[in-house]
């Protein structure tokens, strides 16, 4: 059995309430990750000291936005009934999975583009019994122009591993105008920042800060780069499957 005084000691530092049902739903989601990635390849990351940090924990940070962003206050207890969130490259469901559990009032969608990875999010879904959270098969390019999905969430979250400039192109067409996009970044993120300014004005954005902090109890360096969302995205963006990654706007 997990011993989860860690876990605990890491939501009382960034001031999330829990309780038992709370708790039982990270160990859950552990023995899950653990059990599948077994025989798929879900993270490199399987240790419960590790996955507590390196994902639970690292997934929850987000809130540090919430405290220093004023507008960005979803994380207020009575704010936070039928936000809607969207995880873009969500894989093993990092950050999403961790936000609804901690926040349940949440309304999340977590989109993949691997089916397989997308069926692990099921079977975490359906045995931690959550609800209002579905997970989706897809490329972030080609779900950005459904009705359904574009300019439709209060914020966007995405811990992919690809440029500022490239994920600013996946993600801003998902965010309705007054919301945001946090990208969380695992090491310095200034030049992109710098690199991906003019993008994030022409798909809409407004840079507004850069939040450094270091992961509980070590070293670990992390950025939340905060992204809002001030005017509509031009139709023609994000373009075609593979596009943004290949040739990243305002630099062809």
């Amino acid at each position: 059995m997990e011993n989860t005084s860690l876990l605990i000691k890491y939501l009382n530092e960034l001031n999330i309430e829990h309780d038992e049902r709370m708790i039982g739903r990270f160990v859950e989601f552990h023995q899950l990750l653990t059990e599948w990635n077994s025989f798929m390849n879900l993270t490199a990351i399987t240790e419960w000291d590790d996955v507590v940090l390196k994902h639970f924990a690292d997934s929850l940070s987000i809130v540090k936005a919430g405290d220093k962003v004023t507008d960005l206050s979803f994380f207020d207890k009575d704010k936070r009934s039928g936000i809607k969130v969207l995880d873009v490259g969500t894989g093993a469901g990092f950050p999403g999975i961790p936000l609804k559990i901690a926040f349940p009032e949440f309304d999340i969608t977590l989109l993949d583009s691997l089916k397989k990875r997308v069926g692990f999010l099921d079977e975490v879904i359906n045995k931690l019994e959550l609800k209002d959270i579905n997970a989706v098969h897809g490329r972030a390019e080609t779900y950005a122009h459904d009705p359904s999905y574009r300019q439709a969430f209060d914020f966007v979250v995405s811990r992919a591993v690809a440029n500022l400039t490239v994920l600013s192109e996946l993600c801003l067409p998902y965010v309705k105008v007054g919301g945001y996009f946090v990208s969380y970044k695992s090491e310095k993120a200034d030049e992109e920042i710098v690199s991906a300014a003019k993008a994030i004005e022409l798909l809409g954005g407004r840079f507004i800060d850069d939040i450094v902090f270091e992961l509980p109890g070590s070293d670990m360096r992390r950025d939340l780069v905060v992204i809002y969302k001030e005017k509509e995205t031009p139709k023609k963006y994000p373009r075609k499957e593979g596009t943004p990654a290949k040739s990243p706007l305002c630099s062809v």
